[in-house]
């Protein structure tokens, strides 16, 4: 069992990309949410990261990771593994 991962992403965003290939390289498996162009899909993600509208948006067990950066600054400190864990 793996911990509940969802990422809001634009297809074509170099930074959605990257984000997912750190998550592909730690094989974890997650909840793609594509939302291209998709306004009320963007706002819902918006809520939910505390009105940041930026991609990719990361949520790992129900909690706002953040952006990219964000995702590679918890690797860079050692912590992303502890969260990634069920």
């Amino acid at each position: 069992m793996a911990a509940n991962i969802e990422i809001y992403t634009w297809s074509t965003c170099p930074f959605c990309i990257r984000a997912k290939a750190l998550l592909d390289k730690k094989q974890a498996e997650y909840q793609e949410y594509t939302i291209d162009g998709d306004d009320v899909e963007r706002e819902k993600m918006a809520k939910r990261a505390n009105g940041r509208r930026s991609l990719p948006q990361i949520f790992i067990k129900d909690q706002h990771i953040g952006g990219c950066d964000d995702l590679y600054e918890l690797e860079d400190q050692g912590k992303l593994d502890q969260l990634l864990e069920v």
